[in-house]
């Protein structure tokens, strides 16, 4: 079995999903008193919050690589990071480590195609949909890429990410938002599938709600993180 080095906090919420889903994944598999060898390094997200607000991306890359590099000098095997929207710093973390870290695009772009799936709407934080960091990572897994196109969408599928769901605020009013989105996504850009592209989405849209496959991003990354753990992966 390998080591799992985790950058987590990002939020603490989805981070929960991860620790508890990978131990369940790899027990599930292996069975007895099996659970995964993980390190965790949970950040304090207001810190790193108040960074991307004033744009020092720098900054948070700085001390997220010094992090990885904690990790694995712990002895981690590989690297993940347990949120979407930091991967826009993923290459440099990436620069700073001679281990591999576990890309969640790569995750799910792989689900995409084990499903036949090449057209897809793409939903997260304005940083997600707005750059191409995580875009150009799927569409380099052979993936065609949409996001929404209106303004006031793009800002209050964010809001609703940041306000609500990182606090673990489950609204209905928001469910019904975000179902809307798809729904016009579907109708006016022609997808295929959905990807939820933030880790905490997945708390709020389940694969029911909606009439084409859903890719989520957590469980694919943590579907590629227990393969890794368990040598099922090279």
């Amino acid at each position: 079995m390998k080591t799992i080095g985790i950058i987590g906090g990002m939020s603490y919420e989805s981070s929960i999903h991860y620790y508890e889903r990978i131990n369940k994944q790899v027990n599930d598999l292996v069975g007895n008193l099996t659970c995964a060898k993980m390190i965790f390094y949970n950040v304090n997200f207001e810190e790193i919050r108040q960074l991307m607000l004033s744009g020092d991306w720098e900054k948070i890359a700085i001390e997220l690589g010094n992090i990885a590099k904690t990790l694995e000098s712990a002895g981690a095997d590989y690297i993940a990071i347990a949120t979407n929207t930091i991967h826009k710093v993923a290459d440099y973390i990436q620069s700073q480590l001679s281990i591999p870290l576990i890309h969640i695009a790569d995750c799910v772009a792989q689900k995409c195609q084990k499903g036949n799936i090449s057209t897809v709407g793409l939903l997260g934080t304005k940083y997600t949909m707005v750059e191409d960091f995580l875009k150009n990572r799927l569409e380099q897994n052979g993936l065609q890429v949409s996001t929404p196109n209106k303004e006031e969408q793009i800002n209050e599928i964010d809001r609703i990410i940041f306000d609500e769901l990182c606090k673990g605020e489950i609204k209905k009013t928001s469910k019904e938002y975000f179902i809307s989105v798809i729904n016009n996504m579907i109708k006016e850009k022609d997808i295929k599938g959905i990807i939820l592209g933030c880790t905490e989405i997945e708390m709020l849209i389940k694969p029911e709600d909606i009439s084409i496959p859903l890719f989520d991003t957590t469980q694919s990354h943590i579907d590629s993180i227990v393969d890794y753990c368990l040598e099922r992966e090279n």
